[in-house]
């Protein structure tokens, strides 16, 4: 019998009742000679009290394809829209007043004894940086995520990178709007602005990547 593969879908909601038309946070055309996979649609909303993410890659990017040249993607999330606390970079920089730090990055593992080949894996790191760092390295590491063992929060099919980002930590700020700036490798940084944690009434500007606890629900869930 022939199995379905589970549908990975993430779905805008407009209202308590009405399912909107996913609608990108920001998309990048990825030039064609990139050494590295990088980011060229996102969706990025709140999901309860997490940050709920839906990346698509211009190339897979983890696994055999590229090797040890995988991604290595940084998103700074700006979860209050406040440039006065949070990362400090530079003056006028973008990604100042960041809270949190999301990189994915395609890890590649040689094997140590003869006759293993390397093993390949997601890994998502986020780090909080809300005690004014001048780089994403100063700040704490609060989760590091594998696609293998952490299934409730990263998942991977082809090209897109599923995740949720848990921000119940007390020193993650919530705002009404947040922020979303990527740099990609060689490029202009992109900003964008998506609702806060405690933005909007209802539903209104959050996503459904889980419901009920698994994985890649129908889109027409209910609110």
């Amino acid at each position: 019998m022939k199995r379905s593969l589970p549908l990975l879908a993430c779905t805008l909601l407009a209202g308590s009742s009405v399912v909107a038309k996913e609608r990108s946070t920001f998309k990048y055309t990825a030039p064609p000679d990139g050494e590295r996979p990088v980011i060229v649609d996102a969706v990025i909303a709140p999901q309860g009290s997490d940050f709920a993410m839906r990346l698509r890659f211009d190339k897979e990017p983890w696994g055999e394809e590229c090797k040890n040249r995988c991604a290595n993607a940084t998103l700074l999330i700006d979860a209050d829209s406040s440039k006065q606390t949070g990362l400090k970079l530079a003056a006028g920089a973008p990604g100042n007043g960041a809270d949190l730090a999301v990189i994915i990055q395609g890890v590649r593992e040689y094997a140590t004894e003869s006759g293993k080949g390397a093993k390949n894996w997601l890994r998502v790191k986020v780090r909080l940086l809300n005690n004014e760092p001048s780089s994403v390295d100063d700040g704490e590491l609060l989760a590091e995520l594998s696609h293998k063992h952490d299934t409730d929060r990263i998942q991977s099919d082809g090209k897109t990178v599923y995740l949720l980002i848990d921000s119940t930590h007390p020193s993650i700020p919530a705002g009404r709007k947040a922020r979303v700036v990527y740099q990609p490798p060689g490029g202009k940084p992109i900003q964008a602005n998506v609702t806060g944690l405690i933005g909007g009434s209802g539903s209104k500007g959050n996503v459904k990547i889980f419901k009920d606890g698994n994985w890649g629900k129908a889109p027409k869930a209910d609110p």
